[in-house]
């Protein structure tokens, strides 16, 4: 479960983030999951929130969006958003193409509470 070792890395980012004179309190963390990353975004949830118990983030809610997979062809210059990973250009059939998003995994955002 990779899952784990990504929601230890995210809290760890997150506390190198925080401000350290003012002992803020995190609200939510947002984050961004490509559709390519065979990341189970139930089970980061699971291993966010069971990391996170007993300590300073405690409460902290992690928001994820999904990213959908996104090619473009050198061949015909279409862009295309795909379900699935294809090697080939579903308008032409070149192998020319370049993925444009669903690769990623992202902090885009640290909410503080007021």
């Amino acid at each position: 479960m990779h899952e784990l070792s990504i929601a230890e890395e995210i809290i760890s980012i997150v506390r190198r983030y925080l401000p350290k004179e003012n002992n803020a309190n995190v609200k939510t963390i947002r984050i961004k999951i490509g559709k390519l990353s065979n990341i189970l975004p139930e089970s980061l949830l699971f291993c966010f929130n069971a990391s996170i118990e007993g300590t300073e983030l405690m409460g902290a809610k992690l928001e994820m969006k999904s990213i959908p997979l996104t090619i473009h062809c050198s061949g015909c210059g279409q862009t295309s958003e795909l379900e699935d990973y294809s090697s080939t250009c579903l308008t032409c059939g070149s192998s020319n193409i370049k993925v444009l998003s669903g690769d990623e995994l992202q902090l885009e955002e640290i909410e503080l509470n007021d």
